[in-house]
């Protein structure tokens, strides 16, 4: 009998092998990713489905108050009269502009004085010497009891809202950037003046790079934290926004009025915080995602 042949497959073909076994497994994981993302978002319309449902149905029952507790359908009545008749301020859309104005103009001022104070005293330890207690005094006071300062300082006006939203701003991110600062590598900063590099290049070019997912870590707390500095403010004296919404609302008993002014505040901060994480993907791509999460 002639001797059994064997085929011995070619490099071509083991490349060619293995490629198509590695395109199977990336398709799976992105399969695998994308099926738990839809069970992710499925199962949080569900459970806030869930949740309208139940109090609907507790209010409409009267196990608990429809006068205090108001019900969704209510509140839905509400926000579209709001949209569609306005407000007794003005329009719906000017009070939501008002706030927001308020609050990222406050933001952007706290978020600039935080990082630069950060960065600066991380960098110059004589500098956080000397101002580093007066800081954590400031930080220990309650700076919501603030508000009613600033409306005697600067008057109804935006400014005071202004003023009680960059208090609230500067703290988180000062310490995150001050925290980022501190924790460079220092084999990166030694190599960086090994090269010849200055102390504002170093600043520029390896310190400020460093401390961005720090930065940015706070930048996710602290436009809440403008919205409510906004809204205490409008809450305590204000001529339009939708704190003063609140406001009146509470005056006039209408519960209602008091949680459709809070939807949209949580509407509001949901799309601030979506395009901030937007931002985030788009400028640390370079960044490996961590073990179970999805950039």
């Amino acid at each position: 009998m002639p001797p059994e042949t064997v085929t011995v497959p070619s490099a071509a073909a083991k490349a060619a092998t293995l490629k198509s076994g590695g395109g199977e497994r990336t398709q799976a994981r992105a399969r695998a990713a994308r099926n738990h993302r839809i069970l992710v978002y499925t199962s949080r319309v569900l459970l806030l489905i869930a949740i309208i449902g139940m109090w609907e149905w507790l209010a409409r029952t009267a196990v608990i108050d429809p006068f205090n507790f108001s019900m969704p359908s209510k509140i839905w009545d509400q926000m579209r009269q709001w949209a569609v008749h306005g407000t007794p301020q003005g329009s719906l859309w000017e009070q939501i502009w008002y706030t927001l104005y308020e609050a990222l103009l406050g933001w952007v001022i706290g978020v600039t004085g935080g990082v630069v104070l950060g960065i600066a005293l991380g960098r110059i330890r004589f500098l956080a010497e000397v101002l580093g207690p007066y800081i954590k005094v400031l930080n220990a006071l309650p700076r919501i009891v603030l508000a009613p300062i600033f409306l005697i300082w600067f008057g109804l006006g935006p400014a005071s809202k202004v003023a009680s939203a960059v208090v609230l701003v500067f703290f988180p991110v000062f310490f995150n950037a001050f925290q980022g600062a501190r924790e460079v590598d220092r084999n990166l900063v030694s190599n960086a003046r090994i090269l010849g590099a200055s102390n504002r290049q170093v600043t520029l070019q390896v310190v400020i790079p460093s401390a961005t997912s720090w930065i940015f870590t706070s930048l996710h707390v602290s436009f809440g934290f403008a919205l409510i500095g906004a809204i205490v403010g409008e809450y305590i004296g204000a001529t339009k926004g939708l704190g003063l919404l609140v406001s009146a609302s509470q005056g006039t008993f209408n519960a209602a009025g008091v949680y459709a002014a809070m939807v949209i505040l949580a509407v509001v901060a949901l799309l601030a915080e979506g395009l901030l994480s937007f931002l985030e993907r788009r400028l640390f791509r370079w960044k490996p995602a961590e073990p179970g999460t999805e950039r």
